[in-house]
């Protein structure tokens, strides 16, 4: 891609097929409701208090059709993460605060039912859409964010190799009240050959690992 011409936004919120050994992101779409429904039950997830991004199982078909809302309006490329080694959907990720003029995006609204974390499938994911979002959609920057206590997810972040740019002090508040601080990460372009070594490193450890 032309660096000095920028994919219009229809292309930052397509989700086309992307696809490894471990894990598939696909469209997000009413058929994977069930198996969503499922993932998320797992730990009861919806019910942590920092992430209000989770829906409850009852909430997932709604949560699904809000999801490819904000995607036919532009905003955000939402995928289904599934499972290979079970061919099931374990959870939803998204390309989210899309911006083509200035070739930036998000990784966020992810979760994963707690039974595949560990397993290699979060950095089987990550590793393909930071491969398109740097490789094939031209950015030159790639944003993640989490709740300041959310201290799990930090050092997921951290490991991919993202640095942290800073903390948003009550960034955003939550139906309830809960005001949250938000941890504010990015990985640049001239750091994705280095930050998609280490994430087939480690791919490579739980590929040995399986055998």
């Amino acid at each position: 891609m032309t660096p000095d011409l920028p994919p219009q936004p229809s292309e930052y919120a397509a989700t086309p097929v992307l696809e490894n050994q471990l894990v598939r992101l696909e469209p997000i779409a009413a058929h994977h409701e069930a198996d969503l429904a499922e993932a998320v039950s797992t730990g009861e997830l919806w019910k942590t208090w920092y992430a209000r991004h989770i829906p409850s199982p009852d909430g997932i078909g709604a949560e699904i059709e809000r999801l490819l809302g904000l995607q036919r309006a532009e905003r955000m490329a939402p995928f289904a993460v599934v499972d290979r080694s079970v061919e099931r959907a374990v959870g939803i990720t998204t390309y989210m605060n899309l911006d083509a003029a200035n070739r930036r995006l998000e990784i966020g609204s992810t979760w994963l039912s707690p039974d595949v974390q560990g397993t290699g499938i979060n950095p089987a994911m990550k590793l393909l859409m930071l491969e398109r979002a740097f490789t094939d959609l031209g950015c030159i920057a790639v944003e993640l964010r989490t709740h300041w206590h959310n201290h799990q997810s930090r050092a997921a972040i951290a490991r991919l190799g993202a640095k942290q740019d800073g903390v948003l002090r009550h960034h955003m508040i939550f139906d309830d009240g809960h005001v949250r601080d938000t941890v504010v990460f990015s990985i640049l372009n001239t750091e994705w050959q280095a930050v998609r070594a280490g994430l087939i490193q480690r791919l490579a450890k739980h590929s040995r690992s399986a055998h």
